[in-house]
């Protein structure tokens, strides 16, 4: 069976984004913050950090995002946006943006194609399990797609990434997530972050 990870970072007011993403803020203001462990400007990177990063990059089958994630754009598509990432994404595999707007397909450099999917979630994420094989999946975020997955029963392994920071406002990717368990089985810190790993169970997993 495919196996599915989302990761992401959360202030220690539980936020996933700050407020007023755009493009000059695209993680919110002050959002960047929730990042300094996995990319340091002015220090080498902590050990602890340095072996986290690896795990949650490594290479998957497939993704699943959401379109605040892919890009500024609201409404319908304008100009000829294609990501934050550059020409060569970092994904190097098909990746699936749930949206309400149809849009082609976006093939990039590097083996990264944008697939742009209207009819929500579960569709997106079978049309990812079906691309992916026994490579596995990644719910890449934000905190609605997250939010999403969790609902759905579709998250086998969980990492949340806590800065020691406070936001005020933004993304809360917990917001509205039910009949979900959590089962810690590893935890690692650096000062820049606690890094904790969690079993996901749903209530359908339980019986």
């Amino acid at each position: 069976m495919t196996d599915t990870i989302c990761h992401f970072a959360m202030s220690l007011d539980g936020f996933s984004a700050g407020p007023e993403q755009s493009l000059e803020n695209p993680l919110g203001i002050g959002g960047e913050r929730l990042h300094t462990w996995m990319f340091p400007d002015d220090r080498p990177i902590h050990e602890v950090d340095a072996r986290m990063r690896e795990l949650v990059g490594r290479p998957r089958g497939a993704y699943v995002m959401g379109r605040n994630m892919y890009g500024p754009i609201r409404g319908e598509w304008t100009g000829d946006w294609r990501g934050w990432w550059g020409d060569e994404p970092p994904y190097h595999a098909p990746v699936f943006v749930l949206t309400h707007h149809p849009h082609e397909p976006i093939e990039m450099t590097g083996g990264t194609t944008f697939h742009f999917v209207t009819d929500g979630f579960d569709a997106g994420y079978a049309r990812a399990v079906e691309a992916a094989g026994e490579a596995g999946i990644a719910i890449a975020g934000g905190a609605s797609t997250v939010r999403q997955a969790l609902n759905a029963g579709a998250v086998d392994e969980l990492v949340v990434h806590t800065a020691p920071i406070l936001l005020g406002a933004g993304e809360r990717p917990f917001d509205g997530v039910e009949g979900v368990t959590f089962e810690p089985f590893e935890t690692a810190h650096s000062p820049w972050a606690s890094h904790t790993r969690y079993r996901v169970r749903s209530r359908t997993d339980a019986g």
